[in-house]
């Protein structure tokens, strides 16, 4: 079903490379398959693309939490919460509060 989804995803990007809504499902997708560096990769796009877009933040912290880069995690969350703060995102500010008082305690 992945592999599906991930080509299904990849065609939408053809039509517009930079649309930040696929290249973030596409990210998750790459993470569902196991492939960290895709998505990490993906989601460093999305934040050069659109630092803003703060649903990035909580998943690619998360996911260097779960590769063991428990700074690269921190770092993720406090840049994220700097964002949703700024951005009035409250719920997303909680999310990350609460991602980064929880990192490293698994």
């Amino acid at each position: 079903m992945s592999d599906a989804r991930i080509a299904q995803l990849k065609a939408f990007l053809v039509e517009d490379p930079h649309d930040n809504f696929t290249l973030f499902a596409l990210a998750l997708e790459y993470i569902k398959m196991g492939d960290a560096g895709q998505a990490e990769k993906l989601f460093k796009s999305i934040l050069a693309n659109d630092p803003a877009y703060v649903g990035v933040y909580y998943h690619l912290g998360k996911l260097y939490e779960s590769l063991g880069d428990i700074g690269m995690a921190r770092s993720t969350y406090i840049e994220g919460i700097a964002v949703t703060r700024k951005a009035g995102e409250l719920h997303a500010l909680s999310e990350l509060e609460t991602a980064l008082g929880e990192c490293g305690d698994s």
